[in-house]
């Protein structure tokens, strides 16, 4: 499995751990097997393609199909040390307004709903050592009783309470304060984005002094093409833009900027190679 290479190759040599997911609401609703399109230049994340796709989606009959592949992925990796945690779906009522949305189809986020309660109940047949979880993402969830029904579903199964944020440090504070009212272990799995005001610095020492772990986007400029920001869908970037979004590494391997990476390096311990 290319996964596995990929874990074996990448994440053992750098002594990291993985978070692996196995569905995603996000960008291209209209995945296709063998060699993918090539990124189309400045737009951010032009390639990114979903699981399952629309056409799955919109008919139940075929959604049993897929715990062949939960129970199957879910099973190979349930006592591997180098999986740190199962995020079962990414973003679930995403419907990617400002790229497909007219392509999506209605009612989307009701025909992910009871999709999403099946696949924690299908991966948690394959008996995981490590906890499972689906990440809310939208607002900062102050009130209990004014969760989104897909929240609810997320929280509910969830073992350990996962959360997108790109906002600035006051609003991730409000995330983190409102998620604690579930007594599980917070991971924040999505955030910094310079122009929304979310960065390392302050935001990366807050969480670990808070002990809420952290996976920030990004890591390299490359096919992704997440130094773009959001609005590129709208007018694609010529060149590099003025302030990457994401990434912290150019092609190349130097650091984006030095000071933001010896931040990194002097809140997780690692010294400068």
């Amino acid at each position: 499995m290319l996964v596995s290479l990929e874990l074996k190759a990448i994440a053992d040599k750098h002594g990291i751990g993985a978070m692996l997911v196995l569905f995603d609401s996000c960008w291209d609703p209209f995945p296709k097997l063998g060699k993918q399109r090539a990124p189309k230049p400045g737009v951010h994340n032009s390639g990114w393609v979903q699981s399952p796709g629309a056409e799955v989606l919109k008919d139940p009959s075929r959604h049993d199909a897929l715990r062949a592949y939960v129970v199957g992925v879910v099973g190979r990796f349930r006592d591997d040390r180098r999986v740190q945690v199962w995020d079962i779906w990414n973003e679930p009522n995403n419907t990617n307004d400002n790229s497909y949305g007219p392509q999506e189809p209605k009612d989307k986020p009701g025909l992910v709903r009871p999709l999403l309660a099946k696949a924690f109940a299908w991966a948690r047949e394959a008996r995981p050592t490590q906890p499972l979880t689906s990440g809310v993402w939208q607002g900062n969830w102050p009130d209990p009783a004014k969760l989104r029904p897909m929240e609810v579903i997320q929280i509910e199964n969830s073992d350990v309470i996962s959360f997108h944020n790109y906002g600035k440090l006051d609003d991730l504070k409000s995330c983190v304060q409102n998620l604690r009212r579930y007594n599980r272990p917070i991971l924040c799995t999505e955030y910094m984005s310079r122009g929304n005001g979310s960065f390392f610095d302050p935001h990366l020492g807050w969480m670990k002094a808070q002990r809420v772990a952290a996976y920030n986007w990004g890591l390299v400029d490359g096919k992704t093409q997440t130094i773009y920001p959001w609005d590129s869908w709208k007018k694609p970037y010529v060149g590099e833009p003025p302030l990457w979004f994401h990434d912290i590494f150019r092609r190349d391997g130097t650091s984006y900027r030095a000071q933001e990476a010896d931040y990194i390096r002097s809140v997780t311990g690692k010294a400068a190679k």
